[in-house]
């Protein structure tokens, strides 16, 4: 799949890092580093913009080893970006750690997955089916 994409940003394109790997890293494009102190969020621009085919998204998900190793993550995890947007790729990061974090230029801060999606269409109705499940929610399906 080929999909458009204007790099303005000082680094090279995200590209996949295994023949197996889902996402493409997305790296910090900035002047000036940025400190996340505890609990604080930022928009990092990436300096990426992109035009994806109707039919599909792009998922800013969190990288593990840095929410593992120093509590930094993604919040509103996986944002979309949608077919019809064309402004510029933030992400949107968050500092969970009792620890100030430095996003520095060139940073790999998020992973970006394209993901096709399907259109739904409601159908309204006076009942659903029943299922083993039936309203159970939240832990409902046991505790191990």
């Amino acid at each position: 799949m080929e999909i458009k994409i204007i790099n303005k940003s000082q680094h090279d394109l995200p590209n996949y890092e295994t023949i197996a790997s889902a996402g493409m890293d997305l790296r910090a494009n900035l002047e000036t580093p940025i400190t996340l102190n505890p609990l604080e969020r930022a928009i990092i621009k990436t300096g990426l913009f992109i035009e994806l085919p109707i039919g599909y998204e792009a998922q800013v998900r969190p990288r593990s080893g840095l929410a593992a190793k120093k509590g930094i993550t993604v919040l509103n995890s996986p944002g979309t970006v949608d077919a019809d947007y064309r402004g510029e790729i933030g992400v949107i990061l968050v500092n969970l750690s009792n620890q100030t974090f430095l996003v520095e230029n060139g940073e790999r801060i998020a992973q970006l997955v394209i993901a096709k999606h399907e259109r739904a269409t409601w159908v309204e109705v006076s009942e659903l089916s029943e299922t083993s499940r039936g309203e159970g929610g939240f832990g409902s399906t046991g505790n191990k």
